[in-house]
């Protein structure tokens, strides 16, 4: 079983997070399952905190989907918190299209009554209510508390330096426990460097036992679980009526002609 893990992180940057994030697929994913990380390579992959960046980003990623079936994935997984071309993804595909703000949200829900989320900086904070707001989870959020992390630069020095981790795990930490403090029974890393950081470090619970999940653990399972149960489903996962329906064949000879021929492989048009 093979699965196309997109991080949001361009390609050749934060090498330590690729490698703590490596790390944690390989331990979730076990024997007999090949995840196979790419990055963006073409623009951004650097602050996606910015609905305009992450939405340049967004093309890229569609199209990996295209790749990704043609080379005969059995998954596409979205390593990014925000979900960044979710719906569109599963217009497309074929195969089961799993992201992690989804995934780790539906998650939690099976942990705890309330949720505490640990953001970044304010700057990601309206992002992060949009896909609370999706999920319709609002009303479970006890509360957002921030690191108050500058910029994308201090993550990644705090996964290249012992002392600029264990600072940013403190940071973490006192952020954590104040979602607790709050009300919260489940903590969230809300961003994907960090959460991939304290997994990797051994954190999994906070200082009066709510557990803190492990957001990338938590992807590679339920893409695991989604092919499974695509199978035992006789190849029927996602549906292709209304939300995710594609065009008639009539349609997509149009839609190609005006967009060129990339467009909805998975659709005839002849």
């Amino acid at each position: 079983m093979r699965f196309w893990y997109q991080s949001v992180t361009r390609e050749g940057s934060f090498p330590k997070y690729r490698a703590t994030l490596q790390r944690l697929i390989d331990a979730a994913a076990g024997p007999n399952f090949s995840v196979d990380v790419h990055g963006i390579r073409r623009q951004g992959g650097t602050g996606d905190q910015y609905r305009y960046l992450a939405f340049l980003e967004t093309i890229e990623i569609l199209e990996n989907v295209h790749r990704a079936q043609e080379e005969g994935y059995d998954a596409f997984l979205i390593g990014n918190l925000f979900d960044p071309g979710l719906r569109e993804a599963r217009e497309i595909a074929d195969i089961p299209v799993i992201s992690l703000g989804e995934t780790v949200l539906q998650t939690a829900e099976t942990m705890g009554e309330t949720l505490g989320f640990v953001s970044i900086n304010k700057k990601f904070e309206p992002r992060l209510w949009d896909v609370i707001n999706r999920r319709r989870l609002s009303d479970k959020v006890s509360k957002i508390s921030s690191m108050q992390v500058p910029s994308m630069a201090e993550l990644e020095a705090a996964g290249s330096s012992t002392d600029a981790t264990d600072a940013l795990l403190q940071r973490f930490i006192r952020a954590a426990d104040e979602t607790v403090d709050a009300g919260a029974e489940v903590v969230i890393a809300a961003g994907g460097v960090v959460m991939a950081i304290v997994a990797d470090q051994g954190i999994h619970k906070t200082s009066k036992g709510a557990p803190i999940i492990n957001g990338v653990a938590a992807l590679i399972q339920q893409g695991k679980a989604a092919v499974s149960l695509r199978n035992l489903m006789q190849g029927s996962y996602t549906s292709p009526i209304l939300s995710f329906a594609k065009p008639s064949d009539n349609e997509t000879i149009g839609f190609r002609k005006a967009y060129g021929q990339r467009v909805y492989p998975g659709v005839k048009g002849e």
